[in-house]
């Protein structure tokens, strides 16, 4: 590491000693929120050779860790097991051990509020739990995905309120998370991490640190760039998303099949690049980061008037696709309410766990609004959750997919296209079927495409 940025001044001392650790592996590393981002990059600092520390206020994901058992079912459980049982990964709630850490990697949720505003609560308050144990020579670094400005605007405040200074006393840095749950060719380790610091110091610690557990490290100049770089990375999906679900929308009006199109525009090999529409967005980046960015602007003066279109188009998917289905049901002498109406899929995506913004949970919510009698089928997600966004749910269980509960359904509707599924077989029993991914690509009497 280039230890000129901090060879004058009075962080010298501190800054040289928190680089020794790292670089012998001595440092201790602490990991704030241990989900589907966090866990993941404890281990591999664990499996990197680090002592870390995982920290999470959720008792059961700590109880369950403790047991060297796994939530997050993509994490090999043998991988978990191994770290936790060789004691290189210490899960606990008690958030004193901070004191104990040399490097301190903050990854807690960032939602929106009711109003699609940022809610930075999880961050305010993580970071307060930090100062009450914040000492000298510690580097703090955001992964939450947030707006550009979160570093030095909220976090760099609340830690020196403390009387200690940042760049002096701590260092502070930015690295946004880029978990692809499920990814099999892409991992913690094998995605390249973006690193911005406060200052030159704290980026020099910050790469070090990551250097030792991501396979590529990627410097930018400051926290900001970090910080829009990630929401930079969603807008783009969130806006490509967007438009191939409004030109389903459209085609569909034309009677032509958005999915065929797409194979067919994806056989260019310049030129073209691959999105796929949808029922609505899901995961915990894609439908809450542009809203970031657009609220961040407004500060500025700026009106993202793309942005917020994209946002337009993909949140109302869910009711488009409902309402296809209410047709579909008139179309064959039958009304939505009342009818038995399965969801097939509540994780946001294929073949993974994560139901954190599901489209699913909206697509339930709207049909029992209407009167149809919901149920689902997940085989990653055996229980539902309890959504923040979607209170009024009831909490269901995942229904099997037998002959007889397929035969009862009046409709089933795909929100995720698990390769697990036997859709040929689901074919022949289904009586209707919405489908919102493109699973059929051949017409079927039975098949509505959505």
């Amino acid at each position: 590491m280039q230890v000129k940025a901090y060879e004058q001044g009075p962080s010298l001392g501190l800054a040289r000693n928190l680089h020794e650790k790292i670089e012998s592996r001595t440092a201790t590393v602490a990991v704030i929120g241990l989900g589907y981002v966090g866990l993941p990059l404890a281990l591999a600092f664990a499996e990197a050779g680090f002592r870390t520390i995982g920290l999470d206020l959720d008792r059961r994901k700590i109880e369950q860790l403790q047991r060297s058992e796994t939530y997050v079912q993509h994490l090999g459980p043998e991988r978990v097991a191994h770290a936790i049982e060789s004691g290189a990964l210490l899960p606990t709630d008690e958030f004193r051990r901070l004191a104990d850490a040399d490097a301190i990697l903050v990854a807690v949720p960032t939602p929106l509020t009711p109003q699609r505003e940022p809610d930075m609560s999880h961050v305010r308050a993580t970071t307060e739990a930090i100062a009450s144990e914040l000492r000298p020579g510690q580097l703090v670094v955001l992964e939450s995905t947030t707006y550009p400005g979160t570093s030095e605007e909220l976090v760099k405040p609340i830690l020196e309120a403390t009387g200690l200074t940042c760049g002096r006393h701590f260092f502070l840095a930015y690295s946004p998370e880029r978990e692809d749950p499920g990814n099999r060719r892409f991992d913690t380790r094998t995605i390249p991490k973006i690193v911005g610091g406060v200052d030159d110091v704290a980026g020099d610690l910050a790469v070090a640190l990551y250097s030792k557990a991501v396979a590529e490290v990627v410097r930018v100049s400051s926290a900001r760039v970090a910080e829009a770089t990630k929401l930079t990375e969603n807008v783009f999906r969130a806006v490509n998303i967007a438009l191939v679900n409004e030109l389903k929308v459209v085609y569909d009006r034309m009677g032509i099949d958005v999915w065929e199109v797409l194979d067919a525009a994806a056989t260019k090999p310049f030129g073209f690049m691959r999105f796929e529409p949808g029922p609505g967005l899901g995961g915990h980046c894609i439908p809450l980061d542009p809203f970031y960015l657009a609220w961040k602007a407004r500060e500025h003066k700026v009106t993202t008037r793309f942005i917020e279109l994209a946002g337009e188009v993909n949140v109302a998917m869910p009711r488009w696709v409902v309402d296809k289905l209410q047709q579909a049901l008139n179309d064959r002498g039958r009304a939505l309410s009342g009818s038995q109406v399965m969801v097939l899929g509540l994780a946001y995506k294929r073949d993974v766990d994560d139901p954190r913004e599901s489209p699913a949970f909206e697509l339930l919510e709207l049909l029992t609004e209407r009167g149809a009698q919901v149920s689902y089928h997940d085989p990653y997600v055996p229980r539902m959750p309890a959504m923040r966004s979607w209170p009024r749910l009831p909490t269901l269980d995942s229904t099997p997919l037998d002959e007889q509960t397929l035969l009862a359904q009046d409709a089933v509707l795909i929100a995720t296209d698990h390769r697990t599924i036997d859709y040929a077989r689901l074919a022949r029993l289904a009586p209707l079927i919405i489908d919102t991914r493109g699973v059929y690509r051949e017409p079927l009497p039975n098949v509505v495409k959505a």
